[in-house]
């Protein structure tokens, strides 16, 4: 048994899979291409790690183990494919790691992974999804649901995605500026959508979105880096600095939640906001307006009740409506019915978000039925407000915002 106790090698196995899944996979992939292998000899290192670690106890360097030990099943398994023509190059690949001495600092190829993923040659509408399983080790399920697919669909998108950088011999690195515009949008959708599968969990009771958000405004925060002329990664890592620095905000001392027009402001991070709305205004100074930039500008309307006592709900319903337009998305709709409720009143939101009433998009989505309650109470349609919020709680998985839906539910019109 290890000597740190039962619990400690599945401890120190879940951290490096929460922080370092991504690392290893891009690593892994990194010559071979072969996403797919990469991430079947890291699910068995994976597995040989609980089956060793609790008996020789958890090793010095626990990446570089799993990293030998996933090299090892990616050479035997090439040699069980000799017989075909690509496992040849692969094994030829792959023998130039079997001396190498794994104890080392791993190179983080996570940003070039998510740039093949973005290739052209992949289907559009599964770029995003694909860096999420390979950078992030989210399932098809998780994933589907980030995106409004159903989750079979989406498995059999991704499948095809990895096949195809395999086939196709795509190559793992950030490419040439020149290049970059055509896949920028897909890797900073995934990043975006990883911040926001971390946001969901804010008690961070979740094996799986565990410091997601921080990883995410990691990546932000390098891409940033690497791309100081692209206003939407700008825009984008200026978004997440917003919205981290109400997190605090969003439980009370007892745990329960605080929806954002209930919020304390002086529990918001100053140095955080700060540091969101100078990339905004390096953003907007390049004259090349995008969607993550108009969103962060939302949220920089709201943070404006720190000085003013009120959020700028003109200015938030100005910027929705230019994201509505640029995007067509019925989540933006959404959100504008949210904003037009406090500039137009209950009525005029309610018909706006009666458009989406046929979306089939809608028909899962918490946030839709829960706005749809709250609107329908303030209008006194009491029957229809308490169907609609009986909706939202059943689809609600965070249990503080089920307990703040019942009493909202329970409030009078």
């Amino acid at each position: 048994m290890s000597p740190d106790g039962p619990a400690a090698p599945q401890r120190a196995a879940e951290a490096v899979a929460r922080h370092s899944y991504g690392k290893l996979v891009a690593y892994l992939a990194a010559r071979t291409r072969d996403v797919a292998a990469a991430e079947d000899a890291l699910a068995d290192a994976f597995a040989a790690a609980l089956a060793d670690w609790p008996l020789q106890g958890v090793p010095r360097c626990p990446e570089a183990w799993l990293l030998t030990v996933a090299r090892r099943r990616m050479i035997d398994a090439a040699r069980r494919r000799r017989s075909q023509d690509a496992a040849g190059d692969t094994l030829a690949l792959l023998a130039e790691w079997a001396a190498a001495d794994a104890d080392v600092e791993i190179p983080d190829h996570r940003l070039a992974l998510m740039f093949a993923c973005a290739h052209p040659a992949i289907d559009a509408a599964v770029r995003a999804p694909l860096m999420l399983q390979t950078i992030l080790g989210f399932d098809a399920a998780a994933i589907g649901s980030a995106f409004l697919v159903p989750p079979a669909t989406m498995g059999q998108r991704l499948v095809r995605a990895k096949a195809r950088i395999r086939q196709a011999g795509i190559p793992l690195r950030v490419p040439a500026l020149a290049d970059l515009g055509e896949r920028l949008d897909a890797v900073l959708d995934a990043i975006y959508a990883a911040y926001a599968e971390g946001w969901s969990d804010p008690a961070g009771s979740d094996p799986q979105r565990r410091n997601l958000a921080d990883e995410a405004i990691w990546l932000g925060g390098l891409l940033a880096t690497l791309l100081p002329e692209a206003p939407e990664a700008l825009g984008l890592l200026s978004l997440m600095l917003f919205a981290q620095a109400r997190r605090e905000a969003r439980r009370d001392a007892a745990g329960c939640y605080v929806p954002l027009a209930e919020q304390d402001p002086a529990r918001w991070d100053a140095r955080m906001i700060a540091e969101a709305e100078t990339l905004l205004r390096r953003a907007g100074a390049r004259g090349r307006p995008g969607r993550f930039q108009l969103e962060a500008a939302v949220q920089s309307a709201h943070v404006v009740r720190r000085r003013t006592g009120a959020a700028d709900w003109p200015a938030i319903d100005r910027l929705y409506a230019a994201l509505a337009r640029l995007t067509g998305s019925p989540v933006v709709t959404l959100n504008l019915a949210v904003a037009r409720a406090q500039t137009q009143g209950p009525a005029a939101a309610l018909r706006l978000l009666d458009t989406l009433a046929g979306d089939t998009r809608m028909a899962d989505y918490q946030p839709y039925w829960a706005a749809r309650a709250g609107l329908l109470q303030r209008l006194g349609r009491a029957g229809e407000a308490d169907a609609a919020y009986a909706r939202a709680i059943g689809l609600e998985r965070d249990p503080a915002v089920r307990d703040f839906l019942q009493r909202q539910r329970g409030a009078a019109p």
